[in-house]
């Protein structure tokens, strides 16, 4: 592990700011579409501004597997990719089936692309792992390292609408150089999650290290770049002229 990669050496005393860790224990919710689970807690990184624990020292904890009975799942945890079953985990996942059918899988807290391997993008793949979310948390030179991992999601069948950036804002990366990796996702063609520091939802957002104008400005260029990922053109041109 590059000491780089680890931020705080205690998440928790750290980050007296934020409310809980996020994902604490298991998880088995059930409706009648989908499935959301927890099966594994911890991550080495101990980031600043995300209060997930690794209270098992930097060794991961991980819980049973609940019983499967929806063909679509999501999946709360933490940095799946750093632990070292998660290979495993991922496999096991993609061979079980509901009704003789199978079953799609998304990981809602995303990726750490430091952990993306070869061997981890083609297993995502092929055990279907749907709506691939990268994390771009931290600084603008990490572009090439973001980049790689795109093209690894890429090589192992991925389309690029199927991959998604994380960028956390209104935090210590500024909204410029979060401007700048918007302008790299443009490239790309990839959609991007704008995520706001402490689960913060619009429009309940309060400026931190972001002003408030900077914030909506970001919220309206990523839902434009977004559309245009999605389409291929601005449907909003589209929309106007009929209105004309």
């Amino acid at each position: 592990m590059n000491k780089q990669t680890r931020l705080s050496k205690d998440p928790i005393q750290s980050k007296p700011n934020l409310y809980k860790p996020y994902s604490k224990g298991s998880y088995n919710k059930i409706n009648s579409e989908e499935q959301w689970i927890r099966i594994s807690e911890g991550c080495p990184n101990g980031c600043e501004y995300c209060r997930e624990t690794f209270e098992n020292g930097s060794k991961p904890i991980y819980l049973p597997i609940p019983k499967i009975v929806r063909n679509k799942v999501k999946i709360l945890d933490m940095n799946l990719l750093y632990k070292e079953k998660s290979l495993d985990i991922i496999n096991k996942l993609g061979s079980k089936r509901v009704d003789n059918k199978v079953i799609y899988y998304e990981l809602i807290c995303g990726i750490d692309y430091r952990y993306l391997t070869k061997d981890l993008a083609n297993a995502l793949k092929i055990n279907r792992f749907k709506n691939i979310r990268i994390a771009w948390d931290h600084s603008l030179f990490e572009q090439k390292r973001i980049k790689k991992a795109i093209d690894l999601l890429l090589k192992a069948g991925y389309n690029s609408k199927d991959i998604m950036v994380f960028m956390i804002c209104n935090w210590k990366v500024n909204f410029n150089d979060n401007m700048r990796k918007l302008d790299l996702c443009k490239v790309w063609n990839i959609k991007v999650a704008d995520c706001y520091f402490d689960n913060q939802l619009a429009p309940n957002i309060k400026p931190i290290h972001w002003s408030i104008l900077n914030i909506k400005m970001f919220r309206k260029t990523v839902r434009k770049h977004n559309q245009i990922v999605n389409f291929g053109i601005d449907p909003e041109i589209k929309r106007y002229a009929q209105d004309e």
